[in-house]
């Protein structure tokens, strides 16, 4: 993205390439930007925002401790923000992308300090935070750290006490129980039940 006069602007090479990967056609392109403009006069989501966002969009469900780790999924370059090129490009890969594009985003979910590995803390810190949206719709959820052991166990395949994204994608596509619930878990947030 650019910018004109401290505004932002959405380049010729911008719009080429949401029109690439997000299906939409210029116009829709046009217009999703100057509706976020209109709602973020300075191009940037700000985590208060976004905030507001998640309670709009999930109503019934206490959000407010899983909106900073749904929000590093959208904040691509950790600035903080979220601009409108991170924010159509994951709208677009939860929505359309295949499983090894969303489960890479999944991930970012999981890595609590962005650095590219999950630990078992944070693994343990997400299942926690989890627990409060799942637990009014499941009385019977397994005891979660039983839940984050497990998980952890099979995706670090290696054993290095570290989960990468690739050991992350395998165990989500696998046969691997644990994972492939908290990741269903972690789109049941973004995918609205009564769609």
């Amino acid at each position: 993205m650019g910018s004109k006069n401290g505004k932002p602007v959405l380049r010729e090479e911008d719009v080429a390439a949401l029109v690439k990967s997000s299906g939409l056609d210029e116009d829709q392109v046009k217009e999703s930007f100057n509706a976020f403009i209109a709602e973020h006069p300075n191009g940037k989501m700000k985590p208060k925002d976004f905030r507001e966002m998640m309670s709009k969009a999930l109503p019934k469900k206490d959000a407010s401790k899983m909106e900073k780790h749904v929000f590093r999924i959208y904040d691509s370059n950790n600035d903080g923000y979220i601009d409108f090129s991170e924010f159509m490009l994951i709208f677009f890969i939860m929505s359309d992308g295949t499983p090894e594009e969303v489960l890479t985003k999944i991930f970012r979910v999981f890595d609590v300090n962005s650095d590219g590995t999950i630990t078992q803390k944070e693994m343990t810190k997400l299942i926690k935070d989890m627990y409060g949206l799942l637990k009014s719709e499941d009385p019977n959820l397994a005891a979660k750290d039983l839940i984050s052991k497990s998980a952890f166990a099979e995706m670090d395949k290696d054993q290095d006490g570290k989960v990468s994204t690739a050991e992350f994608i395998a165990a989500c596509t696998g046969q691997e129980e644990f994972s492939k619930m908290l990741a269903l878990k972690v789109i049941d947030i973004f995918v609205d039940e009564d769609a």
